[in-house]
């Protein structure tokens, strides 16, 4: 079960990596406004950078609750942790695919990615029925 867990940890850190980016794309960055500062850039790679941030928060609450629901139903830790390690490195190209502005293969990661989120959630649903 640890490899999950370290999959639940890497996916948790990947919004604040996503936002380093956008911060180092555009204008000097100012920490007093950063919303109103990240609102005012025009470099695309900025707002790509920042759009992926907001995604992998969205994305990380579902993941972790698939992974704590598997568990939890009693479902075998190695396949919790390949599927887990799936997700980690999905949304490791999402991020990568967004920020370099690849949208088909950005939309082809979030589908992995959100096929393995639901297949954690049914084999915990179907584990425990």
């Amino acid at each position: 079960m640890a490899l999950a867990y370290w999959c639940i940890l890497i996916v948790a850190l990947l919004p604040y990596l996503w936002v380093s980016i956008a911060k180092a794309s555009g204008e000097r960055f100012d920490n007093r406004e950063p919303r109103a500062w990240q609102s005012r850039q025009t470099s695309p790679r900025s707002q790509r950078a920042n759009a992926a941030q907001l995604n992998a928060f969205e994305a990380f609450a579902p993941f972790a609750a698939a992974v704590l629901m598997t568990q939890a139903a009693g479902v075998d830790p190695l396949r919790i942790g390949y599927l887990a390690v799936a997700f980690a490195a999905l949304r490791v190209l999402h991020g990568a695919f967004y920020v370099l502005g690849i949208a088909p293969l950005r939309s082809l990661s979030w589908a992995g990615g959100i096929a393995i989120v639901t297949w954690l959630m049914l084999l915990a649903a179907w584990h425990v029925a």
